[in-house]
């Protein structure tokens, strides 16, 4: 995984989100061979590519030409790669008002946690932790927030590090995590069927497994704009790795986060703020969303 500073025209005109995409070309490259269990021996051979030129461009050394030859091979959009590669895109959402990401470090990972408060109260609900506590504790003790839940899309190290200093650091509130992930201490656990309340905000959880036993997507109502909180099941242009299945992460996006309306924010755990509508057109994972072309300017005859 390489963070790197985004660079190149955007395709966008809004305001960036100062966050990097999370992952490059070749990291976009590297977790379809891996999720289609394509070697790189059979990459070659079904390209006449030599397995060098295969490797220099899965450890990041752009060459277009390599790139589309290899993308419907791994089942991915070449032309969303291409520009991916080429610094060409990134989302530039700013997010909602009343949802705040909390971005932390595991190591030199970037992590995202997410809290969001109520339009007509001071309850507000976290989801996820991050690695560090100390910015969340900040925000509920300045803002005189009541924290109501902690919500977990999952239970990999880098989203709940934080659990047990936030608990030692405010009032005792409850742990929801989904009954197919891991067991926390003292955590409940709810099914896909379950729905939550916060003050006037309704929470919906999705079953987006694949990354995770129990990986969880929460769908936020009650705002202007839809917002889903995806962890680690959708990035800008990206997806999380398929620890469990990729082809069950692959199709829970497509059933549960793509139908989602195109407006929806989505809140990943790594990366910048996106949309249902940028990921259609963006993302290299999901081919049979086209990506637009660019507008063409004519001459006058």
């Amino acid at each position: 995984m390489r963070i790197g500073k985004i660079e190149g025209m955007l395709m966008d005109e809004a305001p960036r989100d100062p966050i990097p995409l999370y992952n490059a070309f070749h990291d976009i490259l590297k977790k379809a061979q891996n999720g289609w269990n394509l070697s790189i021996a059979a990459l070659a051979t079904k390209t006449n590519l030599e397995p060098d030129q295969i490797t220099d461009v899965l450890e990041g050394d752009f060459q277009e030409t390599i790139v589309r030859q290899l993308a419907p091979l791994l089942r991915l959009d070449a032309d969303k790669l291409v520009e991916c590669a080429q610094n060409k895109w990134h989302p530039s959402e700013k997010g909602v008002s009343r949802v705040e990401r909390l971005h932390s470090y595991w190591g030199t990972m970037g992590v995202n946690a997410y809290l969001v408060q109520d339009p007509s109260s001071q309850k507000a609900a976290l989801f996820d932790t991050g690695a560090d506590s100390s910015a969340i504790v900040e925000m509920i003790r300045s803002r005189e927030l009541q924290l109501e839940a902690l919500f977990l899309t999952h239970t990999h190290c880098d989203h709940i590090a934080a659990l047990e200093l936030l608990r030692q650091a405010t009032y005792d509130f409850p742990v929801y995590v989904h009954a197919k992930e891991p067991r926390i201490k003292n955590a409940h656990t709810f099914k896909e069927d379950d729905t939550f309340t916060l003050g006037d905000l309704t929470i919906t959880p999705l079953l987006t497994s694949g990354h995770s036993p129990g990986g969880t997507t929460f769908v936020v109502a009650g705002f202007a704009q839809p917002v889903a909180i995806v962890g680690d099941a959708l990035f800008a242009s990206s997806m999380g790795k398929g620890f469990v299945s990729f082809r069950e992460a692959l199709k829970n996006n497509r059933e549960k986060i793509f139908t989602l309306p195109d407006n929806t924010l989505l809140c990943p755990g790594h990366g910048p703020f996106t949309t249902v509508a940028k990921e259609k057109a963006h993302n290299p994972f999901y081919p049979e969303f086209k990506r637009p072309q660019a507008n063409t300017c004519l001459k006058n005859p």
